[in-house]
């Protein structure tokens, strides 16, 4: 039986849908042309802008710091200067007249994650097929933090994914883990500022003890998986090993306020024994040694090798398929461009039917890219549609990620609001095309008769396009 039409996969499985004229690029060789991404140099990275450039992350953290020093300070004031209303609002003074208010500027905290969110989707937009990028938010899903935990988090999300995800995506396992986990957000988000070795000099000193969550979540979500042979005494041995690992705070005493330090009084102290090894006292260095060491299990290539054959090819990925990334991982010592590439060569990624649904994310991401990027300046409408759309940018609801399987994104409500955002896309649409040559030109000759019929009969261009938009070929990869 004939595979599904290699345009397709290379646009709806490993990339974020063609754009007028992609197939057409494409040429005869389709693994060519995916493999071509991967070795443009910097390919992941997010460009500097000179006249908006992006904050790091200890930049972002000490803006959020002094905005938040800011609320405290009108808040302290508030009383002396206005007079509440009758619904606890604050209203204007009788001295003051009967101004009205004053529109409220946007935080800092929400300007940053709009600027980096407008910069993310750019990126997105401009790829020439999107594989590095759906790369990229595999990898940020699956080392996720979460905006709505803290407003810390709402300004350093984006950073987060610059700084510690795209630029090793394309490099080693155990660079990125290192980079992740002692990255200012992941540390915020799973709470290890507040770890503290019992046996330390800050631990005796304050009755403080260990928080397991960031221990935990290697264990469970980032390395290993949650069947990788570990134990609870693992877990807390994992959490003593990684104290001291914290953000400064914006008294500076430890270092640049809002930057990663080591603490050397609130490590605890001495040798030890994790997953069948002694690691020796050492500092820092202790649990980069254990990070190294769960970056090269078995367990964590078996883990990585199935959740990059899920996401790509199927929600119960075949066992053949898992085994050739599991040795390439292991053999490569974690080599992410080559288990990419050993994914491109997978017979199953082109013989396997494409039954599992983009994800919100690609869902936006493909429509901008097929008939226009929509309001450029603002990306305002593409995050209020992965809002309803149940996928909220950086924003998942547990450290688990969002759900990477067909019946999470296609339940009745979710396909309702995506044909709710196809008729609002299809509504703001400026020169494009005629329906009919659209569908040549961002799904090819594989469309099926149902589609050319639903979309031949609309009753107007904006129907035909929104159907366009919801067809199974569209829709699914």
């Amino acid at each position: 039986m004939q595979g599904p039409d290699p345009a397709r996969i290379v646009f709806n499985r490993f990339g974020l849908g063609a754009r007028p004229g992609d197939l057409a690029r494409l040429g005869a060789d389709p693994r060519a042309a995916l493999r071509a991404e991967l070795a443009r140099p910097d390919v992941a990275l997010v460009a500097a802008d000179d006249a908006d450039p992006l904050p790091g992350s200890t930049a972002a953290i000490q803006a959020a710091m002094a905005e938040n020093r800011q609320r405290q300070m009108e808040r302290m004031m508030a009383p002396a200067t206005m007079q509440m209303g009758p619904e606890g609002n604050a209203a204007a003074s009788p001295a003051s007249g009967a101004q009205a208010p004053m529109k409220k500027e946007p935080s800092v905290e929400a300007s940053l994650m709009k600027a980096e969110a407008k910069a993310r989707f750019a990126k997105a937009l401009g790829a020439e097929i999107g594989f590095v990028e759906r790369l990229v938010a595999f990898w940020s899903n699956h080392f996720c933090v979460s905006v709505a935990k803290s407003n810390v988090l709402r300004a350093t999300a984006g950073a987060f994914e610059r700084e510690a995800i795209r630029p090793f995506v394309l490099g080693r396992f155990a660079d990125m883990l290192v980079a992740v986990e002692r990255h200012p957000a992941m540390l915020h988000y799973l709470d290890n500022q507040q770890s503290i070795g019992p046996q330390s000099r800050a631990g005796r000193n304050r009755n403080r003890g260990l928080n397991e969550n960031l221990a935990r979540e290697i264990l469970e979500l980032h390395t290993l998986g949650v069947d990788g042979g570990y134990s609870q005494a693992d877990v807390t041995a994992f959490a003593r090993i990684l104290t001291g690992w914290t953000v400064a705070g914006q008294e500076g005493r430890l270092g640049e306020p809002g930057s990663f330090v080591f603490n050397a009084n609130a490590h605890e102290p001495g040798d030890q024994a994790f997953f069948g090894k002694t690691y020796p006292a050492g500092g820092m260095g202790q649990a980069e040694a254990v990070l190294n060491d769960l970056a090269r299990h078995p367990a964590t290539a078996r883990h990585i090798a199935t959740k990059i054959a899920r996401h790509f090819i199927a929600d119960d990925p075949p066992p053949a398929a898992v085994a050739r990334l599991t040795e390439t991982f292991t053999k490569t010592d974690g080599d992410l461009r080559a288990l990419a590439v050993t994914l491109i060569g997978l017979p199953e990624s082109w013989s396997q039917p494409l039954t599992k649904m983009r994800s919100p994310l690609d869902f936006v991401l493909a429509v901008r890219r097929g008939i226009g990027p929509g309001p450029e300046a603002d990306p305002g409408q593409s995050l209020n549609w992965l809002t309803v759309l149940g996928m909220p940018l950086w924003q998942p609801p547990g450290p688990n990620g969002f759900a990477d399987l067909a019946e999470a994104q296609a339940s009745p409500a979710g396909m309702t609001m995506r044909l709710d955002i196809a008729w609002q896309a299809a509504r703001q649409a400026k020169d494009i095309a005629e329906p009919a040559d659209l569908l040549a030109a961002l799904v090819g000759p594989s469309l099926s008769q149902e589609t050319r019929q639903a979309v031949g009969r609309a009753e107007s261009r904006q129907q035909a396009l929104a159907l366009l938009l919801m067809a199974p070929e569209f829709q699914r990869r």
